[in-house]
């Protein structure tokens, strides 16, 4: 009940159709108080694709709109978020050149940003490996994520990006040198000290500290709705049960939470947070 009057939203989730819960993942999100996600593309090798061209990615983009219209039919409010996993440098250069999968993945990112400007999405996704690399790897991700980063400012819409552990500084300067204002980049799975738009991982023990500094942040799960690791990152109710926990233990105040859930994501996105 005490969720009733606040919204809810996960910056961060996936729901599959096809190899995950799909719809029941969704259902449980919503029974347990969420009203908005942010859903974010799969990787395409989630759907048994190795794309040969941007193009490709196509087929994993529309996935996730048909997912997106089906998960409205259960009263949550969608807004996907389409691009290139940075996972998928490596996977790629298995098959090909590095330079070949580079192109590959901007030209994705490139198709992306054409779905934000037909307002089908509402954001990019991109970043750099989360592992360690080799440095003509890390470089030609960087240069990937630098073209994701151009692109958002070029369609004026955030970009969410997965990368390494930390705060990941340095995005500060490659944001401006792209023209997107660094507040709309958000780093998934954040940790607090990073400079950009943190989306913290719901369970995350820092929240009420970050809450009580008034910081803009998001929530998320990260949930990857995949049959081969049920309930991994965490589970699509935990979003709005650790925010239900931390409201019922005066961890975060009503006003936090509006600022979390409603205020922080209208800002970076441009999107509206109603009831």
């Amino acid at each position: 009940m005490i969720l009733k009057n606040v919204p809810v939203t996960d910056d961060h989730i996936h729901i599959d159709l096809i190899n995950g819960r799909g719809i029941e993942a969704a259902k449980d999100f919503h029974r347990s108080g969420g009203t908005h996600i942010f859903l974010v593309s799969k990787p395409a090798w989630s759907f048994g694709i190795i794309p040969k061209s941007g193009e490709d990615y196509r087929k994993v983009f529309d996935i996730t709109l048909e997912t997106a219209e089906k998960i409205r039919e259960t009263g949550v409010v969608v807004y996907p978020i389409l691009g290139v996993h940075p996972a998928e440098l490596t996977k790629l250069n298995q098959f090909m050149t590095l330079n070949e999968a580079e192109k590959i993945m901007c030209d994705g990112l490139s198709l992306a940003a054409g779905y934000v400007r037909e307002k089908r999405a509402v954001a990019i996704k991109s970043g750099r490996p989360h592992y360690p690399v080799e440095d003509l790897v890390l470089e030609s991700s960087n240069r990937i994520l630098f073209h994701a980063l151009t692109l958002a400012g070029e369609e004026d819409c955030a970009l969410q990006i997965h990368a390494e552990t930390g705060p990941c500084s340095d995005v500060v300067d490659m944001a401006k040198k792209a023209g997107t204002p660094v507040f709309r980049v958000v780093k998934h799975f954040a940790s607090p000290k990073t400079p950009l738009t943190p989306s913290m991982l719901a369970k995350h023990e820092s929240i009420p500290d970050m809450a009580s500094e008034k910081r803009s942040f998001t929530m998320e799960s990260d949930y990857m709705d995949d049959n081969q690791r049920p309930g991994s990152v965490i589970g699509p109710k935990s979003v709005p049960r650790f925010t239900r926990k931390m409201l019922e233990n005066n961890l975060i105040s009503e006003e936090d939470a509006f600022r979390i859930h409603k205020d922080t994501p209208e800002k970076v996105y441009g999107v509206e947070i109603n009831l």
